[in-house]
């Protein structure tokens, strides 16, 4: 086995088998498969118990994070990926990722596949692929889609997709997985992006061919509560600057990668907006101490 692929899943049955079998169908390696199921999902139980799928469960969505930390620990190869449950993976995307591996003499990357998938409420998401094979798994082409997705072009990208994302175990363990204050999920990308980049990674590229079809995160839409979370602020206040900032003056998301990054330095481009997450973050840490002191 090459890979371990962890899935978190959250009554999402029927996506989940879509994801497991184009795993099976379309890799190129054998992978270990672990599954973490959140809540009482008596049909993806019973479906991974009858095609011996390895899972980890919780009687409640314990969120993203925890679920992802759990299912880890069954971990048995060097290299943890991490999808979604919504997530069909196209030809040999693993045989693409297992070949920039090879080209590299650490552990210290980080990579990702590329999404492909079609516009929703004509709103383009950054750093994808768009191209409509179905806007959900009843009007989805799976002809359409394998007959044209080597033809889309596009290109190998710095500071990855997020997901689908490979990482060496040993770099896993080290920076503790996701980080579970920022369950159910939103924010856990980045944050997991910025302990790579405190423990020296500069790889952060999303393999052009290494491609999957993306629904658009169907679990986290279709749960209202899973939506609200305070991720912004959580990392503002962790890290001392935000989302937005680290992304685009540490990871130089959606350039074209060329080499690893550099360290960062401010310059009269990213000054300005320095100072402003700073005076954001004196404010909310003055908030917090204010409010914590009223509890």
């Amino acid at each position: 086995m090459l890979f371990s692929i962890i899935i978190p899943t959250f009554h999402n049955h029927r996506y989940l088998r879509m994801t497991l079998e184009s795993i099976l169908k379309n890799s190129k390696f054998k992978h270990q498969i672990i599954v973490h199921i959140n809540g009482d999902d008596i049909n993806t139980r019973e479906y991974l118990d009858e095609n011996k799928i390895e899972y980890t469960s919780s009687k409640n969505n314990i969120g993203l994070c925890k679920g992802v930390n759990k299912a880890s620990n069954l971990a048995k190869t060097d290299y943890i990926v991490y999808s979604h449950d919504d997530m069909y993976f196209l030809p040999n995307w693993d045989g693409y990722i297992y070949n920039e591996i090879e080209k590299l003499d650490n552990n210290l990357f980080f990579l990702s596949g590329t999404q492909i998938g079609p516009l929703t409420n004509n709103v383009k998401k950054p750093n994808h692929i768009f191209f409509n094979a179905g806007q959900n798994l009843d009007n989805f082409n799976e002809t359409l889609l394998l007959k044209h997705y080597e033809e889309l072009k596009f290109y190998d990208l710095q500071g990855s997709h997020w997901a689908p994302h490979v990482i060496h175990k040993k770099i896993w363990r080290k920076i503790g997985g996701f980080s579970e204050e920022f369950d159910p999920g939103f924010g856990s990308d980045p944050d997991l992006n910025m302990k790579l980049w405190k423990e020296g990674v500069r790889i952060f590229k999303g393999v052009n061919l290494a491609r999957t079809y993306h629904f658009g995160s169907i679990t986290t839409r279709k749960n209202n509560k899973v939506i609200k979370n305070n991720a912004n602020s959580t990392f503002l206040l962790k890290w001392g600057i935000s989302i937005d900032f680290f992304t685009k003056n540490y990871l130089n998301r959606g350039e074209a990668f060329l080499n690893p990054l550099n360290d960062f330095k401010l310059n009269l481009k990213n000054l300005l907006p320095f100072f402003i997450c700073k005076i954001k973050y004196f404010y909310l840490s003055i908030t917090n101490v204010y409010m914590n002191g009223k509890k």
